[in-house]
């Protein structure tokens, strides 16, 4: 079954990389918190998610408080609490890396 990450680590955290080694095929991840700064220009965390087939979010609110959300881009999708909501309603199973 697909699973939701949500990841609330800044990169450089052990957190961030086990995510990425478990994350599959089908899978999301949601960036929580410091998570958020994983969609920062320069960040190679969109390059280890390439040709892999999992969507990846960033709470607007979490990017918005760090300063961070004008800087926000593709292939990361901005969600707000609502979008939070659905992604929990799509996913029968979630894993949390704090």
């Amino acid at each position: 079954d697909p699973l939701l990450h949500l990841l609330n680590r800044a990169p450089g955290h052990g957190a961030v990389a086990r995510c990425l080694s478990l994350a599959g095929p089908g899978d999301a991840i949601l960036l929580l918190a410091d998570g958020v700064y994983c969609a920062l220009p320069g960040s190679d965390f969109a390059g280890h998610l390439d040709n892999r087939g999992i969507a990846v979010h960033v709470l607007d609110e979490d990017a918005a408080a760090r300063g961070i959300l004008p800087l926000v881009r593709s292939p990361f999708q901005v969600v707000d609490m609502d979008g939070f909501v659905e992604l929990t309603e799509c996913f029968a199973r979630s894993q949390s890396w704090y």
